[in-house]
């Protein structure tokens, strides 16, 4: 039985259109927002910066594959562990904690990196890389130990990036009403791609002014900043900052206080639509890591640059950095608003064709590159691979997860959503995918995602007409007719 589409035409609670709860509610999200945008900076100036880590320390492929499988492993971990933990302690307390151990990890990482006396001294042929001399280190450490103890401290900045998406989600279920989360999701595309655009465009400047180390510090130290802001200027909660509890039409019990450890974990656990959205989720994750958010510098590197930047690899690397986060943007607002305002907050359909158009997307790059039509398509064909993941990824993380949380839960499903994400794709976009370049090179790059993006897009279109459902007493009319349906789904 498909369950009803909610109206729209149902108007916000009048709290939420007053004047100064929007424009207390916009300074939260500014500190918030850079606060999160420079999470991601902090974790993925490290993809951002794979080809120089391989030609100074003299690491293969598979070797940075194992940075990209610890990591997110560990915060695959880490975001289902403490999404129940930033529930109960508040999405305030749970970034400020999560940005005191990113700052010290990537200080720490930025540190490591100077362990490098003479830098190794390497020859790439084809997808096949020598170490002609290795790299010269500090205090007689071997290159063994060195990575070793490099990706035990990656995998602890994991830990503490976790706290990020759990943070936002938890604060945002407070701060906006169901049919604004759509919106929201559009938003919370704009923070991730603008941390990605901090990462893969400042972050190789910084490197070329200053050296290796300060792709790491000054991104650690741009946290330790905004950690002041938000520890100054940011409300976890409408009541913290004096609106008193309001009613947002979720699928969240009324009343005060944190909920419980049993609620939090039957709210999500025991939903089914929730678990069907978590692996919809695994799947996007192995389309997302191992193509716009990691592997794609290294396919530049090796690829287009392998003889020697051109000025055509150049601005088409270019047009890539800037394509992937500005391309994100609209697909994270144009998935969002069509939930919104014509879905009536179904998030399933915008995101089972954001699969169906990662799909198609990376079958037409890799005919690109089998015809050999230069790093042109590149410039294309990523930017729209980034329009259908972020639109989709942000359904879910941004979206998804406070609709069938709740005010409650809505970190403990976020951490579900988020976690799994990454405990599928770290295997498999880590140290699988980095054996996969090793052996066979980038010729096999992007068709190895497609089946996931098909299994994705058949999971989704499963809840086709599933939206989520509320136990709120103050819900409009609209939402609690969806709240019978979700129900009924379940």
């Amino acid at each position: 039985m498909s369950a009803p589409v909610a109206t729209t035409s149902t108007p916000l609670p009048p709290e939420f259109e007053r004047a100064e709860f929007r424009r207390r509610r916009t300074q939260n999200w500014i500190v918030l927002g850079l606060l999160y945008a420079f999470f991601y900076m902090t974790r993925y100036n490290f993809a951002a910066l794979m080809g120089p880590l391989s030609k100074t320390f003299g690491w293969t492929n598979t070797q940075l594959g194992v940075f990209e499988t610890m990591m997110p492993f560990v915060y695959g971990l880490s975001v289902l562990v403490n999404g129940p933990l930033a529930d109960r302690i508040g999405g305030k307390k749970a970034f400020l904690f999560g940005a005191v151990g990113v700052f010290f990890m990537n200080l720490l990482f930025g540190l490591e990196t100077m362990l490098v006396q003479v830098p190794a001294v390497v020859q790439s042929a084809g997808h096949q890389m020598t170490v002609i001399t290795p790299a010269q280190l500090m205090f007689g450490l071997s290159s063994g130990s060195v990575l070793t103890l490099m990706v035990a401290t990656w995998a602890l900045n994991g830990y503490f990036q976790s706290f990020g998406a759990l943070s936002i989600v938890k604060v945002n279920a407070q701060w906006f009403h169901l049919r604004e989360r759509g919106t929201f999701a559009g938003i919370f595309g704009v923070l991730i791609r603008a941390g990605l655009l901090l990462a893969f465009q400042v972050v190789p400047l910084l490197v070329a002014w200053f050296g290796l180390a300060w792709g790491f510090l000054i991104p650690g130290l741009c946290v330790a900043v905004l950690f002041v802001a938000n520890w100054l200027g940011m409300a976890a909660s409408p009541k913290d900052a004096g609106f008193g509890e309001m009613a947002t039409g979720d699928a969240t019990d009324g009343g005060d206080g944190p909920a419980g450890l049993g609620y939090v974990l039957r709210k999500v656990f025991t939903n089914r639509t929730a678990w069907v959205i978590a692996f919809g989720s695994m799947m996007i994750g192995v389309v997302r890591r191992s193509t716009v958010d990691s592997w794609w510098t290294k396919y530049f590197d090796n690829v287009h640059m392998a003889h020697g930047q051109t000025s055509s690899t150049f601005w088409a690397y270019e047009i890539v950095v800037w394509g992937i986060a500005l391309a994100g943007i609209a697909g994270g607002f144009v998935f969002g608003i069509t939930s919104d305002k014509v879905l009536g907050g179904r998030r399933a359909p915008v995101i089972t064709l954001g699969f169906l158009g990662m799909a198609v997307t990376l079958a037409l790059f890799g005919l690109c590159d089998r015809i050999g039509l230069g790093p042109w398509p590149a410039a294309v064909l990523l930017p729209l691979l980034s329009f259908f993941v972020n639109g989709s990824h942000g359904m879910i993380g941004g979206a998804a997860s406070m609709d069938f949380g709740g005010k409650k839960a809505a970190a403990t499903a976020a951490g579900l959503f988020d976690g799994i994400q990454y405990l599928a794709a770290a295997p498999l976009t880590g140290m699988g995918m980095g054996y996969l370049l090793d052996h066979w090179g980038f010729a096999a790059w992007q068709w190895a995602p497609i089946p996931f993006a098909l299994v994705g897009a058949l999971l989704l279109s499963r809840i086709w007409s599933v939206a989520p459902g509320g136990h709120a007493k103050a819900a409009a009319p609209a939402v609690a007719d969806v709240r019978s349906a979700a129900a009924g789904k379940r």
